[in-house]
């Protein structure tokens, strides 16, 4: 055997117009699935892209928060701090002035102490001073000190 083949004509043309007819829609019904699919990736491109961007405004949103929370955060403990200095400072001024207030009494008692010492004194030496006269006038008349009839 040779390698011919025998074929009928019109059976071939029939294929052969089978073929042509049939490519054309399945090129078309490919470049239908072509372009769907397409689309298909356009959308899903645009939803991905809408999600990172929701996604990245989330995480700006988180972190700016987290942020503003860090730094009211850092914002009270400075208050903290200051306020804490500040009442330190109140109370050493306060017992400042108390030691001061007191060493001034001190020195004013001790003034007033001196002066009443020395009015005593003097309010001593008079009665002494008066004591001797009268008993020295008592002496003389004859009557004694504290009598009065």
């Amino acid at each position: 055997m040779t390698g011919s083949l025998i074929v009928d004509k019109s059976k071939l043309t029939e294929l052969l117009d089978q073929l042509r007819l049939g490519v054309p829609q399945e090129i078309r019904a490919a470049e239908e699935v072509l372009y769907q699919k397409e689309q298909i990736m356009n959308v899903a491109l645009a939803d991905a892209k809408r999600a990172k961007e929701k996604a990245e405004d989330e995480f700006s949103r988180q972190l700016t928060q987290s942020e503003q929370q860090r730094r009211a955060q850092e914002i009270l403990e400075d208050a903290q701090d200051r306020a804490s200095r500040i009442l330190q400072m109140a109370e050493a001024e306060a017992q400042n002035r108390r030691t001061e207030a007191d060493a001034y009494a001190l020195r004013t008692l001790r003034s007033l102490e001196r002066e009443v010492n020395g009015i005593s004194g003097s309010v001593r030496k008079g009665i002494d001073m008066l004591a001797g006269s009268t008993l020295a006038g008592t002496v003389a008349s004859g009557k004694e000190f504290g009598d009065d009839d």
